[in-house]
C-alpha cells in the first residue's frame, strides 16, 4: 500500500519543522543539508517502500538505512520523531551531552546502523550489509544509503561503487542528494546530475535521475529500484539545499549554521500550517527465519617442534580449521590472499570468502557492515596497507565493531621488497583505538591459538603476522589467553629481561644462547599480547631483573616499548626501528636497525 501524496507532503512538512526545531534549540547542526533530503527520506520511510519493525531494530528482516551524509542528523532523528519513536522533549536534547541524539548518528541510537559523519564511508558499510543479505543470510532485505554530493569526491565511494557492481548487489540502493552546495560553496559538478549519472552508470550501476522534491518522481524511482533484478541502483536526485524556507533555499553560507530565534519563527511561518497529530507509518518486513548453522568443534592441528612455518601461513590454516566452530565467520582479502594465506580458507569455504581487491578503505567499511549484521569478519592485507584505511578503522570503534584485522609482512624483516611494503606503524595505529586488542604471535602454534581467541572474543582485534618462516616454539596444547605472555627463559641470576614478540623473539632466544655461553643469564618473555599486556609478568620481571629491554620490528613511536612504559615503572631500554630501511636480506635489515641478537647482546653487556 502506498501513502498518498497529500499525506507525504504533510509528513515532510512535519519533518522539516522537527529538523529546524531541534537544530535551533541545539544552537548547532546542519539544517539546510537536512531540508534538501527531507522529501526523499519521507517518501522512502512513509511511502510504503521501506520495511522495518520499529519495535525490534535487531530484526534480521528489517531493511537497513544508512545516512552516509551523517551531518544530516536533524533529518535522521526527525524521521523517527514523526513516527513516534522520539518525543518532542527528547528531540530538544539534540547535541546535548548525555543525549543519544548526537551531532552525527551512531548506534547508541538504536535506529542508526553505524557511526557516520566522516564522509565517504556509508556506501561501503551498505556493501557489507548487502553482501550479507544476498550471499550469507540469503534474506530479501534491502539496504538504502543516503549520500551527499560533496562526499562523491571521496575515493572510497568509488571503491564501494565498483565492488557493488562486481558482486551484483541488486539489493543495494543509493540515494544521492545533489543539492549543489558544499561547506564552502558549489560542489565539483554543482547541479549537473548528468555528470553523476554518466560516471556511476559507467561503473555498472542502474541510475535513475529525478527531481528530488517531486513526490511523484521520487515514488516512481523507488518502485523502479525495488523491481531491479541484476545490479545496484543509484537514485540521483536534484535537490535544493534549504528547501522549504525561501531565505535558505540554494543560498551559500548556510552550511553548518542554524537559525536564530527570529529566523526560526519566520521559517515556521513560511512552512505554513503543520499537522503535529499526523504520524508516519512504516511497513513491517516479512517474518522470515534466519538460516543458521550449528557450530561444531574446530579441527585439530599438528606442528612439530622447530618446524619452520611462517605465521602468515598458520593464519590461513587457522581460519579453515576453526570455521566449523564459528560458522558466522567471513573472510575478506585485498588481492593478496596468496601472500596472507587467506587463500587456504578461500579454497575450503569459498562461499564465505569475498575478494575485495586493492581497495582497503572499502574492505574495512564492508567488514563493518558485515559485523553490524552479526558476522565475524577477518580481513587481511599487508600491515602497511591498513594505514590508508585508518579513518575507516577509526570510525569503526564508534560502531561497536567486531572486526579481526590481520596484517602480514610486518617490519623490516620482510627484506627485499623495501620500506613501501613494511608495516612499521601498524601497532601504533591499532593500539590507539579505544577497546582494541593487539596480538603478535611468534610461531605457528601461537598463531593458531590466537586466531581462535580472536574469533571467540568480541571487538576490534589486530593480529600481526610475519613473512619470514620461524621455528615452532610451543607444544600444540599450549594456551594463549588474551592479556597473557610466555616466560621462555628464566633463572635467579637473570641480569635483565628481554621482552619481544614476532620475529625479534627469535632474535632474543638466539641472544640468550650466546650470552649463556659467556656465563650471562637473561630472562626472555614472549609478549604475544601487546594490548592488553601481561602486567603481572612484566612487573615481576621488573622487580627481579631491574631492567627490561624491549626489542621490536616497529617504529619507536606507539610501539611495544611505549606500551610497556605505560605499564611498569622500571628501566626500559628500547631497541626499535629508528632508521629509514631499504631493500636487503632480512638479517641485514634487522642488524642495520639494531634489533638483532647482536644488538641485544651489546645492550645486556652494557648493563654489566
Amino acid at each position: 500500500m502506498r501513502t498518498n501524496t497529500l499525506k507525504l507532503e504533510k509528513l515532510a512538512k512535519l519533518v522539516r519543522f522537527y529538523s529546524l526545531l531541534s537544530s535551533t534549540e541545539a544552537g548547532s547542526g546542519h539544517p539546510t543539508s537536512s531540508l534538501s533530503a527531507t522529501d526523499l527520506m519521507a517518501t522512502l520511510l512513509f511511502g510504503g517502500f521501506f520495511r522495518y519493525d520499529l519495535d525490534n531494530p535487531a530484526n534480521p528482516n528489517n531493511d537497513r538505512l544508512i545516512f552516509s551524509k551523517g551531518h544530516a542528523s536533524p533529518l535522521f532523528y526527525s524521521l523517527f520523531a514523526a513516527c513516534g519513536k522520539i518525543s518532542k522533549q527528547e528531540l530538544l536534547t539534540y547535541r546535548k551531552f548525555g543525549s543519544r541524539l548526537e551531532g552525527h548518528p551512531r548506534p547508541v541510537f538504536p535506529y542508526a546502523e553505524a557511526a557516520t559523519g566522516s564522509l565517504g564511508q556509508g556506501l561501503s558499510i551498505g556493501v557489507g550489509m548487502s553482501i550479507n543479505a544476498k550471499y550469507l543470510d540469503q534474506l530479501p532485505y534491502k539496504t538504502f544509503v543516503l549520500l551527499g554530493d560533496s562526499e562523491m569526491t571521496e575515493g572510497s565511494q568509488w571503491e564501494a561503487i565498483q565492488i557493488a557492481a562486481h558482486y551484483k548487489l541488486n539489493n543495494l540502493i543509493g540515494i544521492l542528494d545533489v543539492n549543489r552546495l558544499g561547506q564552502r560553496g558549489e560542489t565539483m559538478y554543482g547541479h549537473d546530475i548528468n555528470a553523476y549519472e554518466q560516471r556511476i552508470s559507467a561503473f555498472g550501476w542502474k541510475t535513475i535521475t529525478i527531481d528530488g522534491h517531486s513526490f511523484r518522481e521520487i515514488s516512481k524511482a523507488y518502485q523502479e529500484a525495488l523491481k531491479n533484478q541484476d545490479k545496484p541502483v543509484m537514485i540521483i536526485a536534484k535537490t535544493i539545499k534549504g528547501k522549504g524556507v525561501s531565505f535558505l533555499e540554494d543560498a551559500d553560507g548556510w552550511h553548518g549554521k542554524v537559525l536564530k530565534k527570529e529566523e526560526f519563527d519566520k521559517a515556521i511561518h513560511e512552512l505554513g500550517e503543520i499537522d503535529k497529530s499526523i504520524k508516519g507509518e512504516i511497513l513491517k518486513p516479512e517474518n522470515l527465519k534466519l538460516k543458521t548453522e550449528a557450530s561444531q568443534k574446530a579441527f585439530s592441528f599438528s606442528y612439530s617442534k622447530d618446524q619452520m612455518v611462517a605465521t602468515r601461513k598458520a593464519y590461513g590454516s587457522a581460519l579453515a580449521r576453526i570455521f566449523p566452530k564459528y560458522p558466522n565467520m567471513v573472510v575478506l582479502d585485498a588481492e593478496v590472499s596468496n601472500s596472507t594465506y587467506s587463500e587456504i580458507f578461500q579454497k575450503a569455504y569459498p562461499q564465505n570468502f569475498f575478494e575485495m581487491y586493492i581497495a582497503e578503505q572499502n574492505m574495512v567499511g564492508t567488514a563493518l557492515g558485515l559485523s553490524r549484521r552479526g558476522k565475524i569478519p577477518f580481513i587481511s592485507t599487508f600491515a602497511a596497507f591498513f594505514t590508508r584505511a585508518h579513518d575507516q578503522i577509526r570510525m569503526s570503534q564508534y560502531s561497536d565493531a567486531n572486526i579481526k584485522f590481520v596484517g602480514s609482512h610486518a617490519g623490516v624483516s620482510i627484506g627485499e621488497d623495501g620500506p613501501s611494503q613494511m608495516g612499521l606503524e601498524d601497532i601504533a595505529l591499532f593500539r590507539s583505538m579505544i577497546g582494541s586488542t593487539v596480538l603478535y604471535p611468534s610461531d605457528a602454534v601461537s598463531t593458531e591459538k590466537l586466531i581462535e581467541e580472536a574469533a571467540g572474543n568480541y571487538g576490534n582485534i589486530y593480529i600481526r603476522t610475519t613473512r619470514k618462516e620461524t621455528p615452532v616454539l610451543y607444544p600444540e596444547n599450549e594456551e594463549f589467553p588474551i592479556g597473557g605472555s610466555k616466560t621462555l627463559r628464566e633463572s635467579n641470576q637473570d641480569v635483565a629481561t628481554v621482552a619481544a614478540a614476532g620475529i625479534t623473539l627469535h632474535e632474543a632466544l638466539l641472544a640468550y644462547e650466546e650470552l649463556k655461553e659467556d656465563g650471562i643469564s637473561i630472562r626472555v618473555i614472549d609478549l604475544y599480547s601487546i594490548k592488553p599486556l601481561d602486567e603481572i609478568s612484566l612487573k615481576k620481571a621488573s622487580k627481579e631483573t631491574k631492567t627490561i629491554i624491549i626489542v621490536e620490528d616497529h617504529f619507536t613511536e606507539g610501539g611495544i616499548a611505549e606500551a610497556v612504559r605505560n605499564t611498569v615503572e622500571s628501566k626500559i631500554i628500547s631497541l626499535a626501528v629508528r632508521k629509514i630501511p631499504g631493500s636487503g636480506k632480512p638479517d641485514d635489515l634487522i642488524s642495520y636497525e639494531d634489533i638483532s641478537r647482536e644488538a641485544i647482546m651489546r645492550e645486556v653487556k652494557k648493563l654489566l
